[in-house]
């Protein structure tokens, strides 16, 4: 008996859950398995390959005689599965198109159990949740939640399998099923004790059931062993603490040993809940209390342990500490004291957070309150902590990283934003307060070169969270009411502060700080003090006006009152710090045309030479790093320019310049630098015009954008070899690696963008592996904007698909690529990027069964399928070859047995296609089908009547790839079993093989048609020839 599956259906194996292991499954000589496929890519243009852009589908689908047999049986419409953008239909039989008002639940809850059998487990739990809304009767209800909590252990959320399974036990509970199913989910959530009661219950109902007696046996092991190792972990622990606390110990080495063993310790579930319940929380607080610095790391660390994925504790330890000593160790002087801090307390956001989000069940959680009151708190002494005068720079900047990182919600789709409304109103004068800062004038906060940048995307990133006219219009008071503030009434000194505040919401949420710079006095005082004989003022005066000069609807006022002003003091003043901003703010208004070549804001030349000063400015050493990075925001914005990017390209000394400065502890240059980049190799977004709307232009006289001669495809390889030449990959991975918040979603954006660039010639992928790009790429494309990620997997496609994954990828990471290339396949993706991820996927496939089964669990296996019936033949066969390399894995050999699935004819039909690249691949997938799993051959005569004609058209192909492939099916059925054999030798296949059999010069075919023919011997079909062999 099955107690895995669904109701009505075949359950997975006594209830295991986990998918099989290796296979051991062999390949097929010569099949797309063994050999790496490069394929088309748009590197290689002019091969057949995709061009940029979506791949154009031929007018016809599925080409060759097959065409109306496959049409008429199982390919859906064209408009079906044709066209990206539109929903595929499921091949294998779903209640798409139908009426749903007429389904009823008995029909989705058959549909689920359909699906689940199918594999595709996600789909059939949305099947299931659908029946329980047309369903009213308890028992049926119970058997939907039992049946959706089989769903959920496949799809491995444990805490929503659990309460499936619980509300299924609530209407019956004898029902073994659901207490099976209740006491996996609660194993896997580490509640053992609660696992075993529901077992013990299922074996109290049926003592005879040999399942349920071998995992009550496996369960009570495991319980045990964990009993053991935390007896034996008592002393230990006791023991370290007695070395650490111990004045008298003067043994350091002994005393860092003992630390390091208390926090290997605490990363353990039993030595983290030992640790806990011996009074280890007062005993680490006494450490922190030693005001030590290797004594308060050694605590802060083991808290850490005791504080991830721990709700209970993590309140408990929060209450024993308070929020006061935690914010008052994130402000310490100590820079790893306080960054060790930093982490602590992000990892108690997650445990606090984690709990509100989820509905918790069991005695774990049942001494927990409401943890939003514990999260607010922790806020509340962080955004305290941001004006607190006496706390350190760099603690300072710890709490605005860990505000960004836990206020602002992660996703629009969560639709609570109170935690951001509660914060601008609690905190956002105090975030303001960092923003406002002025260095070096008297009594202001101790802030970083970041400091600044961090509270500018604190703000934007609290704006984007607002949802409606109401909260955005608090937002602006708020603002204005705070500049108000320090403008009116409090001299010089108070317009500084004022006017820094608009450059920190300009850099930030700009439609505030536009706001803002609209109030009455701020944009005359902004120009007068650009006029300034104090540097500071001046500095503070000419960066509002460079950041007013990048907002449009400032740009024409600054273009009329303040070009000449920046002129004025580019050309006389003293100091290159003044200077250099200047110039900034002249670059900004000179490429305001942007990359159309027609509209020059500046005169012949002018751009020019202000692209070789920033050049200059920025391989001058004896300028100090923050100076130095307007340099490079001055590029960022020249280089829309072509002419400045040939320039810059061929100055090797300034692209290392600007490397360096990437790497430097000023993270705030990194959006500029990968601005520079962007533009260097061309790889922002760009559309060639439709030639009519071209023509309607020009009779409409309106202007048409032209792209500089220097910018074609030629100028811009040469550029992206020069730049590889100077190390911008190794520039490129440190910025990647860095955690400051500078480092935005839309600078990971710019970033994947020009890593895509990089490796758009095949040539160069392996220089950009060598130097760190593969595994900077993996963060870049799991995170960040919807384009940003999408732009890192392409880039990771193409390294897949001409490279070794296994060195392009060592260890582990080879693994963390499989997602990002399932993300290509979806629907919303271009032709180019589905036929590169499966391409991708191709390779990856056939190196282990472990990476397929990393595939299957990404639910790639129904998106592959899908691009089976593909209009583009390319897309066609990349998707067939990728299924041929994942038919190596025994659950995909399953799926080709399933009932209702035409999945085995799909592949017997293509093998008969005119295209006799898509016939390789389908032909090898069918050898290596019924070489691995026999009974598929008993299954190929039941799918068409057109099986025998199919495999004497491999047998008969001139094509000896094809010829290797129909005789190795051939003979794997004939060894399968003595009826499918008898219908292949009543054929003409006897006189074929005969044939085959004595070619020479083809030994694999004839060697295969031998081995059929002394089956058939066996088998006692025909008799042997006593004058051959």
């Amino acid at each position: 008996m099955g107690w895995g599956g669904p109701e009505g259906g075949p359950g997975v194996d006594q209830g295991v859950v986990v998918g099989p292991g290796s296979c051991g499954a062999r390949a097929f000589p010569g099949s797309p398995s063994q050999i790496p496929v490069p394929g088309p890519s748009p590197g290689c243009r002019g091969n057949g390959g995709p061009s940029q852009g979506p791949v154009t589908a031929p007018s016809s689908g599925l080409t060759g005689r097959w065409l109306s047999v496959l049409g008429a049986v199982i390919a859906p419409s064209p408009g079906q599965l044709g066209r990206r953008g539109l929903s595929r239909a499921h091949p294998w039989g779903s209640l798409e198109g139908r009426d749903l008002s007429q389904v009823t639940a008995g029909q989705l809850r058959e549909q689920g159990n359909a699906l689940f059998q199918a594999g595709d487990h996600a789909a059939a739990l949305a099947a299931y949740t659908q029946a329980l809304s047309l369903c009213d009767a308890e028992s049926e209800r119970a058997v939907l939640h039992r049946n959706r909590a089989a769903c959920h252990l496949k799809l491995e959320d444990y805490a929503k399998a659990e309460a499936d399974a619980s509300k299924a036990i609530e209407a019956n509970g004898r029902d073994v099923k659901a207490l099976f199913r209740r006491s996996q989910a609660l194993q896997k959530l580490g509640r053992l004790d609660q696992a075993v009661s529901d077992l013990q219950r299922c074996v109290s109902l049926e003592p005879r059931n040999k399942a349920f007696q071998e995992a009550l046996r496996t369960l009570g092991s495991s319980m045990h062993e964990k009993m053991r190792t935390m007896s034996c972990t008592d002393s230990k622990v006791d023991q370290m603490f007695q070395i650490l606390l111990d004045p008298e110990e003067k043994d350091a080495d002994k005393k860092q040993k003992a630390a390091q063993n208390l926090i290997v310790l605490a990363r353990e579930e039993a030595g983290a809940e030992k640790i806990f319940q011996s009074d280890g929380v007062r005993l680490l607080t006494r450490l922190l209390d030693t005001a030590k610095a290797d004594m308060m790391l050694a605590a802060l660390r083991t808290l850490v342990g005791l504080c991830s994925g721990h709700r209970s504790r993590t309140t408990a330890i929060l209450a024993e500490l308070g929020a006061p000593r935690l914010s008052a160790v994130l402000g310490v002087e100590h820079e790893q004291v306080s960054l060790a801090a930093c982490n602590l307390l992000q990892v108690m956001f997650d445990s606090l957070k984690e709990g509100m989000q989820k509905d918790f069940r069991g005695k774990e959680d049942a001494v927990v309150l409401d943890s939003s009151k514990d999260l607010k708190l922790l806020i509340k002494h962080l955004l305290e902590l941001l004006a607190l005068e006496g706390a350190s720079a760099h603690g300072r900047d710890n709490a605005l990283n860990l505000l960004i990182k836990v206020v602002p919600r992660k996703s629009p789709r969560e639709t609570n934003n109170s935690l951001s409304l509660w914060v601008i109103d609690q905190g956002l004068k105090k975030i303001l307060e960092v923003g406002s800062t002025v260095c070096g004038a008297q009594d202001s906060l101790p802030v970083t070169e970041n400091s600044r940048m961090s509270a500018s995307v604190l703000l934007s990133k609290l704006y984007s969270d607002l949802k409606c006219d109401a909260e955005r219009e608090n937002f602006h008071h708020l603002c204005e009411d705070y500049v108000k503030s320090w403008f009116e009434g409090h001299e010089l000194a108070g317009k500084l502060r004022a006017i820094q505040t608009v450059s920190c919401l300009l850099q930030g949420p700009s439609e505030a700080g536009n706001r803002v710079l609209e109030l009455e006095g701020i944009m005359d005082s902004v120009l007068s003090l650009c006029a300034s004989v104090r540097e500071a003022h001046q500095l503070v005066a000419v960066e509002a006006l460079i950041h007013a000069a990048d907002k449009a609807k400032r740009a024409s006022f600054i273009t009329a009152n303040g070009v000449s002003l920046l002129k004025e003091i580019y050309k006389h003043s003293e100091r290159d710090s003044i200077r250099i901003r200047a110039l900034v703010g002249l670059c900004k208004l000179g490429s305001a045309g942007g990359t159309d070549f027609s509209m020059k804001q500046f005169a012949e030349g002018s751009t020019m030479k202000l692209a070789k000063q920033c050049r200059k400015w920025l391989c001058n050493e004896t300028i100090d790093a923050g100076t130095r990075r307007w340099a490079v925001e001055g590029l960022a914005y020249l280089t829309f320019d072509a002419d400045v990017k040939e320039e810059f390209v061929e100055d090797k000394a300034a692209m290392q310049a600007m490397f360096h400065l990437a790497k430097s502890e000023d993270r705030s240059v990194l959006y500029a630098v990968a601005s520079t980049l962007v533009n260097c190799t061309n790889s922002y977004d760009h559309e060639e015009p439709d030639p009519q709307m071209l023509e309607l232009a020009k009779y409409a006289k309106q202007h048409i954008p032209e792209q500089h001669p220097k910018d074609k495809p030629d100028f811009v390889k040469r550029r992206v070899r020069k730049l590889l030449a100077a190390g911008v990959v190794s520039a490129l991975a440190c910025m990647v690696k860095s955690e400051n918040p500078a480092l935005t979603n839309s600078c990971r954006e710019l970033i994947s963008r020009v890593f895509l660039a990089l490796v758009e010639e095949a040539e160069d992928r392996g220089s950009v592996v060598a130097q760190g790009g593969g595994k900077a790429l993996i963060p870049l494309s799991l995170e960040g904007t919807e384009v940003g990620q999408t732009k890192a997997a392409q880039a990771l496609a193409k390294i897949t698909i001409t490279s070794n994954p296994e060195m392009a990828f060592p260890g582990e990471r080879i693994y963390e690529v499989v997602r990002p290339l399932v993300s290509l396949l979806h629907l919303q993706r271009t032709g180019l990027e589905n036929f590169e991820g499966l391409m991708a996927l191709t390779n990856l496939a056939g190196i282990s069964e472990r990476l397929r089964q990393k595939i299957l669990k990404e639910k790639a296996v129904p998106m592959i399928e899908g691009y089976m019936f593909e209009e583009h033949e390319l897309i066609r066969l990349a998707a067939t070859e990728c299924m041929c390399n994942m038919a190596m894995s025994k659950e995909v050999q399953e799926l080709f047995l399933a009932e209702g699935s035409d999945r085995l004819k799909l592949m017997v039909l293509y093998s008969g296609e005119e295209d006799e690249k898509l016939r390789r691949a389908a032909s090898g997938t069918l050898a290596m089908l019924t070489a691995l799993h026999p009974p598929i051959c008993k299954r190929i005569p039941q799918v068409t009547a057109h099986w025998l004609e199919i495999l004497q058209a491999l047998l008969l192909s001139p094509n000896l790839e094809l010829q290797h492939r129909g005789a190795v099916v051939v003979m794997n059925m004939m060894a399968a079993e003595r009826e499918v054999a008898e219908q292949l030798i009543a054929s003409e296949m006897l006189e074929i093989l005969s044939v085959l059999a004595k070619e020479k010069d083809k030994p694999q075919v004839a060697q295969a048609a031998k081995e059929s023919l002394a089956q058939a011997v066996a088998y006692g079909l025909i008799k042997p020839n006593p004058n051959q062999e």
